[in-house]
C-alpha cells in the first residue's frame, strides 16, 4: 500500500512539474528541470580580522578559510591552534571558557561535548553582494538610538 501510495505521489509530482515548468526563486525564474552548471561559491573571507558582533554572546564569525577541515568524532582542526593548550604556538584566540562547561553549568578538563562541532554555530565569511535587502539594526545601534532619544 505505502509503495503504491509513494509511486501515485511521485507520478502526481513529475506531471505537475511538466505542466508548468518555472520555479519563481530570489533570482528571478528558473527552469524547474534545469541542469545549468550553478554558479562558483564566492572566496571565503581570509584577512584573520576579527568581526564586530551584533548583539551580546553570538558566536563570532570565522576570519579565514575553513574549507576542507576536518571536524568529526576523531578530528577537530580547529582546536589544533584554538585549543587552549595550543595557543601560546599559534597566537590565535582560545575558545570560550563557556566550551568547557556541560549541559549543567559544571567545568571540564577538555572541550565539552556539546560544543565540540564549531561549525554548528561559527560560520566563515564571504565577501558577496546581498541577494536581499534587509534592515538589520545591531545592538550597539540600538543602544545609541535610545540613548539619544533621551
Amino acid at each position: 500500500m505505502k509503495k503504491r501510495f509513494a509511486l501515485f505521489s511521485l507520478v502526481v509530482l513529475l506531471s505537475l512539474a511538466q505542466a508548468d515548468n518555472q520555479v519563481a526563486t530570489l533570482r528571478g525564474s528558473a527552469e524547474l528541470l534545469d541542469t545549468a552548471q550553478p554558479p562558483a561559491m564566492a572566496d571565503e573571507i581570509n584577512n584573520d580580522q576579527r568581526r564586530v558582533r551584533d548583539y551580546p554572546m553570538a558566536a563570532p564569525t570565522v576570519p579565514h578559510k575553513i574549507a576542507g577541515y576536518q571536524i568529526d568524532l576523531k578530528v577537530n582542526k580547529c582546536l589544533s591552534c584554538h585549543n587552549r593548550l595550543r595557543v601560546a604556538d599559534s597566537q590565535a584566540p582560545m575558545i570560550s571558557v563557556t566550551h568547557f562547561m556541560n549541559r549543567d553549568g559544571n567545568f571540564l578538563a577538555d572541550v565539552s561535548p556539546n560544543r565540540y562541532f564549531c561549525t554548528q554555530c561559527h560560520a566563515s565569511q564571504q565577501s558577496v553582494k546581498l541577494l536581499i535587502e534587509n534592515d538589520f539594526v545591531s545592538m550597539d545601534e540600538l543602544f545609541l538610538k535610545a540613548g539619544a532619544s533621551h
